[in-house]
């Protein structure tokens, strides 16, 4: 799971080219948005990109939106429930 909250970090720097920040200096379970990164609506975009395209998740309504891309923490772990189910 930490290698998979790494990877995330690396993805989000990159993707959203965040130069001035290392993997790091993400915290785990900080928000993503306003207060923590400072993400944005445009970002939140680029972020279900992201998990769609490395990740085969697919975010279907704002609602799940929100509560999967409030952290790392909750990212991985979505994506870990997902590939989870896939496995049933």
């Amino acid at each position: 799971m930490e290698e998979l909250k790494n990877e995330l970090k690396k993805y989000i720097i990159e993707e959203l080219n965040l130069e001035d920040i290392t993997p790091e200096e993400i915290e785990n379970d900080a928000p993503l948005f306003v207060e923590g990164l400072g993400l944005d609506s445009i970002d939140a975009l680029e972020l279900v990109v992201i998990l769609e395209e490395y990740y085969g998740v697919i975010i279907k309504d704002e609602t799940l939106g929100k509560e999967v891309l409030y952290s790392i923490d909750a990212m991985a772990a979505h994506i870990e429930k997902v590939r989870s189910e896939q496995k049933n």
